[in-house]
Parts: structure tokens; sequence; C-alpha cells
């Protein structure tokens, strides 16, 4: 094999490879033992004609798509790493000599990681996130656990209406142009009121109703609703009210604190709340510290970065995303039907992400390269032992079974260094306080809850 580099313009690259003459025979030999099982020649029995006979009544190129593709797989990682380049895009083939008894030539042209000019990256200057808790927050989070601990109680008055957040349990047949539709029919289904899980309008419709009630609720379909048949479409829904349930909300006080808290009191059990969002916040707002961070050093950088590599990363967030809905037994294609978009459409909504996680990486990478850091076989060990652990795998089957991305394991580290030196070089600025006429209600108000 004979591997050749012509440099293209915009950071790409043609590798031209030459496969010996001898090489594409045996290539040829190898697909003519794989099919022939598959061809019928009359005279001989299945799988029995010799190769010239089935290539004279075939034709010469008959086994060269198989023999092509044999060479391309034993060919190509090699005239990769002969090339010298350094490759982040899937190679565009084309065959350019194919003739039985000389030698085979393709050419694969590949984009090549491009150049990075940093702009400043250290002591980058960014507002400190807000990390701290107010009352409000605090009250409002009691309320979200008050709701959490509520209790569903059955309405006996017969005169009880539906109000927002009670649940009715309700009969509905759906009707267009005085015709039932599929999936428009349900049995005693608990509907939240205000939960916008139906139809809009339709929830509406039902508040002051009471238990026994029959009713028609008129409604139409979004115009962009999932079921063509259906959007834009004006709808009538036969409902009948079986039964209205409301949540009972529990105290704020100590008897509450006791019941879903190991505290004797409220106070303690607010104090601990407040720890907690306290934590929370502070866990978030070094996040976005960081993000920040990066974002500015990625925004004072400079790169061009070649189109196939935006498209190589697209195709692998479009493969992520295809494993992730297949372990919920959903298919790509199904997703994009209840999206009601096409490839083309789902590929061009990632291209803005696609771009912004090329970029970072393209400049965390030179970042790497300049700092001089390096990942130790001792720090990727600890991290193949985390994910052993959390797999609950031996550290030897965790490495099996990265194989090759090992590697990018470690490259992966080598960036989180990089931004870790990001944040520590950086210079945080408090945000503005608040003004004191702001600040003294908010003490008020706490100092009289406790």
């Amino acid at each position: 094999m004979n591997v050749k580099v012509e440099n293209l313009e915009k950071n790409t690259s043609k590798i031209i490879v030459e496969v010996a003459a001898e090489d594409f025979e045996k290539a040829l030999t190898s697909a003519y033992r794989k099919n022939r099982g598959r061809i019928n020649v009359p005279g001989f029995r299945k799988g029995k004609a010799p190769q010239a006979m089935i290539e004279k009544i075939y034709g010469t190129g008959v086994f060269y798509e198989d023999a092509v593709n044999e060479i391309l797989d034993s060919t190509y990682p090699q005239a990769m790493k002969e090339s010298g380049l350094e490759i982040v895009s899937r190679p565009e083939i084309n065959i350019e000599e194919i003739k039985r008894g000389e030698p085979l030539v393709y050419t694969a042209v590949v984009a090549t990681k491009p150049p990075v000019e940093l702009g400043q990256y250290k002591g980058i200057n960014v507002e400190k996130a807000d990390a701290t808790v107010s009352v409000k927050e605090v009250n409002e989070e009691m309320k979200r656990l008050q709701k959490l601990n509520s209790r569903l109680v059955s309405v006996d008055d017969p005169e009880f209406k539906i109000r927002k957040e009670d649940i009715a349990y309700i009969n509905f047949e759906g009707f267009v142009d005085g015709v039932a539709f599929e999936g428009g029919k349900g049995e005693n289904y608990p509907l939240t009121i205000g939960s916008g899980s139906f139809i809009p309008g339709f929830e509406d419709q039902l508040i002051g109703h009471k238990a026994g009630d029959e009713l028609d609720v008129n409604v139409t379909f979004p115009k962009d609703y999932q079921s063509s048949d259906l959007a834009g479409k004006a709808a009538v829904f036969k409902v009948k009210v079986n039964e209205i349930k409301y949540k009972e909300i529990p105290e704020l006080d100590d008897d509450f604190a006791q019941d879903v808290s190991e505290f004797d009191t409220l106070k303690e059990y607010k104090a601990s709340v407040k720890a907690d969002l306290k934590s929370r916040k502070e866990k978030a707002a070094a996040q976005t510290n960081e993000d920040n961070i990066l974002k500015a050093a990625v925004d004072n950088a400079k790169v061009e970065i070649p189109a196939a590599m935006i498209e190589t990363t697209i195709d692998n967030m479009v493969q992520d995303m295809a494993l992730r809905l297949q372990q919920s037994g959903l298919k790509l294609d199904q997703y994009l039907g209840y999206l009601g978009q096409t490839m083309e459409q789902f590929r061009e909504g990632m291209r803005p992400e696609a771009e912004k996680n090329t970029k970072t990486r393209l400049v965390l990478e030179e970042i790497v390269k300049q700092e001089k850091i390096s990942v130790s076989d001792e720090m990727l060990d600890q991290r193949v032992e985390q994910m052993a652990q959390s797999y609950k795998m031996s550290a030897e089957d965790v490495k099996k079974s990265l194989g090759s991305a090992l590697e990018d394991m470690r490259k992966d580290l080598a960036c989180q260094e990089a931004i870790d030196l990001l944040v520590a070089e950086a210079e945080l600025t408090e945000p503005a306080k608040k003004s004191a006429a702001k600040a003294e209600p908010e003490a008020d108000a706490e100092a009289k809850e406790e």
C-alpha cells in the first residue's frame, strides 16, 4: 500500500491510497467465496461454480463492490496513521482507478483539525453567580413541600364545584363534525384542573361544575397538533363528571415538621430546608461561573471550523439521540414523526449546539497543548475505578469495554483539567447588592417568622 497526501483549502486534505494489484485480487477471491453460494450458474450446483465462470456470465465487476469494501476496511485505518493528519471527520471515499490486474487507487477527502488562535483565557473577569437564599425562596420551598405532602380527599358535598387544582374524574368522548375520532375517548380519567394536560380551553370549562354534571366542552385543536387529521379543527367533547377530589394541604406547624422530617419543630425544619437550598444554589452558581468563564475563553478564541467537522459532530449527536430513544423503546423516525420534522430539519436544529460544542472542544484542546496539561495513568485508573464501582464491574472489564475509547477518556480528563485551570485563574466580581429598601423587608419577614 502506498499513501500520499494532498492538502486542500479550508483545513481539508485528500489522502491518496494505492493498493497493490495482488491485494485487490485477494479481495476479489474473498468476495467470490462469500457470495458464490447465492449465485446460480446453469450446469453447476449452487456454490460450486468457478470464479471465472461467474465473472464471464455476470461481468468482470460482479465482485468489485464487496472487494472494494474489504479493501477499504483493511487499508483505510492504516492509511489514516501513515498520513500523519489529525482527522476530524468521516472520509468522503472515491474510487479513482479500478481494473483487474492493476493497482486499486482510491482517495479519501477528510477535514483536518484546524489551528486555534487563543485569546485571553487566564484572568477572565465575570460576574459571580448569586448563591444567596432569600426569605421568599425559602417560603416558596416550604409551600412546595406542603403540596408534596398533601393528601387527596373525596368530595361528599353534592354542591361542591370544581376549582383550579382539583382533580375531576371524567368520562369523555370527542367529536369532529359529529364523528367520533380515534383516541378521543376515556373512562373515569383523573384530570387535574390547570395541569395543561388536555387541549387548551378544555380544563377551564370544567371549573364551576359539580359531580354528576354532563356538559359539552368546545375546543379547537392547535394548528401544530401532532395528528394532522385533527390539527386546527374544532371539536366537541361530551363530558360527564363522575367524582371530584381535592388536595388537603397540611398546616405548616411543628406537627408537619415531625411528620415529614427528623426535626421536632418547624423552625428547625425550616432552617434545614434553607441550608439545603443554599447548598443547591452554591452548586448551581459554581456551574454557572464555570460556564460563563468557559464561554468567555471560547468567545475570545478564533478558529475556522471545517464544515465536514460540524457534520460529523451532528452525526454523532443524532446517533446518541437514537440510542437514548432506543433504550426507551422508541425509534428515531417515530420520534421525528411526533415532532413533525424531517431528518434534515432535525439535523439543522442541532447545528447551533454542534458548532458551539465543536469550537469549545477545539479551544480546550489548544489550552491543554499550550499549558502542557497531561493526565497520568494513575488519574485515568482512578476514573476507571469510579466507573467500575458505578456499573458494578471490575476495572479490567471497564477497560476492555472501552477499548480505544480509553484514550478519548484521557483527553476528556485533560480538557476538564483545562477548565479547572480557567476557573482557578478567573476573577469573579461580586454581583451588585440589593438596595437597603429591598433588603430590609426580607430581613423583617424572617425575623417575624422566627
